[in-house]
């Protein structure tokens, strides 16, 4: 199911500089030095643009003795992300951006209903000062980066570009211990080999989905990568691992690293 824009995001969007009202103003999440860096690497802040998706999460129960991945609550988990995602993107394109630099996504679990969570994405959408193409998404959309401004900055110094935010998510069931085991460890120190077997396994998990996604996007590596790890009210020993980071490519000839120029140190003082 996809929703169309809301009314007031519509609005909203006829209102910025890079529509087709010259006169509006832009809106972004940057800091000053990021704004700075960002117009230094050639490119201008457009608006904020901002997905949301309310989720209801299924349940699922996993054995108290077997660590193992909770396939409905990782499928539930990754397309409530990739709704809000793409709801995002598509303020991005209605209001002409090449791409979304700094974005986040964010979870929080909504007062009345202990199974609904709120996914948010948002970031700022941008476009280059020369209106050059070459910077978009291999599906000729706008690149989504989750970069500062300072790292898209030095991603594009470096001569490369971005090209996707990728991600992998695992909702795993770690075992747990029985009582024996328990009494057979207390007051020693000794590695829970069990246990680091379930954490790494979940991890590795979500690295290599993210790594699946860098691939389908024809990226040739993923910078910034990090890992979250969280439980969303669920059961003891169920957790959340999310990888994420940018995947890129080199630039092409036509934008090469030497066109972009170096930023201007800026002081200033407080009297």
């Amino acid at each position: 199911m996809t929703l169309d824009l809301p009314a007031h995001a519509q609005e909203r969007l006829k209102g910025l500089r890079g529509s087709a009202h010259s006169t509006g103003v832009f809106t972004s999440d940057f800091s000053v030095n990021e704004f700075l860096l960002v117009r230094k690497a050639g490119f201008e802040p457009i608006g904020l643009c901002v997905g949301s998706c309310v989720y209801h999460v299924g349940i699922q129960y996993g054995s108290w003795s077997k660590s193992q991945e909770m396939d409905v609550l990782s499928k539930a988990m990754y397309h409530a992300r990739e709704l809000a995602m793409s709801r995002m993107r598509a303020e991005a394109s209605a209001m002409g951006a090449d791409g979304i630099v700094g974005v986040k996504l964010t979870i929080k679990r909504l007062e009345w209903d202990e199974q609904l969570l709120e996914f948010i994405a948002i970031g700022t959408g941008v476009v280059h000062g020369e209106g050059h193409k070459g910077f978009r998404a291999h599906d000729g959309g706008p690149f989504t980066s989750d970069l500062s401004g300072q790292d898209f900055w030095s991603l594009l110094h470096a001569g490369y570009r971005p090209v996707e935010m990728v991600m992998g998510s695992c909702v795993y069931h770690v075992a747990h211990r029985g009582v024996l085991s328990g009494l057979g460890t207390v007051g020693r120190n000794v590695e829970l080999e069990n246990f680091t077997a379930a954490m790494y396994e979940a991890r590795e998990i979500a690295v290599e989905r993210m790594q699946f996604e860098a691939a389908a996007a024809k990226a040739e590596g993923v910078v910034g990568v990090d890992i979250h790890e969280g439980s969303f009210g669920w059961k003891t020993h169920v957790i959340e691992f999310f990888a994420i980071g940018t995947a890129v490519l080199p630039l092409d000839q036509e934008i090469a690293p030497d066109k972009i120029p170096d930023p201007i140190m800026v002081l200033s003082v407080n009297d």
